[in-house]
């Protein structure tokens, strides 16, 4: 009798678990990976389409995540970059106008930017770079835009 039992669950249920571990691995994946998020960085106030934007994505103000080069829209005078596959934590955002793509933020003989420059947060203009503190956000959801705005002296 047990083994008829047996027999008729195997027949029986056999076939429902298949059918049931197909349809959930038929499931399209388009989630990321568990922990991980994503950054798109919208860099506006450009005052022309000459060079390219240096931006630095920083966890601290000692560490470097990303630094990297992005084009500007002769359009619409605005750029725009994603960074993902970020842990979740504090994060903050430089950029410069490298107008004449020198790799560096150009000053005058007083030290005064003659390029555009921002940062995350969008502190005030004022001499001097802001602290880490000013610039940094904390990115927690999955997905989070954030806009620059660049200022010129």
């Amino acid at each position: 009798m047990i083994a008829t039992y047996v027999k008729v669950m195997r027949t029986a249920l056999l076939p429902v678990m298949f059918c049931s571990l197909l349809a959930g691995s038929s499931a399209p994946v388009t989630a990321q990976t568990p922990g991980t998020c994503s950054l798109t960085v919208r860099v506006t106030g450009i005052r022309n389409a000459s060079g390219n934007l240096r931006m630095t994505l920083r966890r601290s103000e000692d560490s470097i995540v990303e630094s990297r080069l992005i084009e500007i829209d002769a359009k619409t005078l605005t750029a725009e970059t994603v960074f993902d596959k970020l842990p979740p934590g504090n994060y903050g955002v430089a950029v410069i106008h490298d107008e004449n793509k020198n790799g560096k933020l150009d000053m005058n003989e007083m030290g005064m930017p003659v390029e555009g420059y921002g940062h995350s947060n969008n502190p005030e203009r004022r001499p001097g770079p802001p602290k880490f503190d000013e610039t940094k956000f904390t990115l927690t959801q999955t997905s989070k835009p954030i806009e620059i705005t660049l200022i010129y002296w």
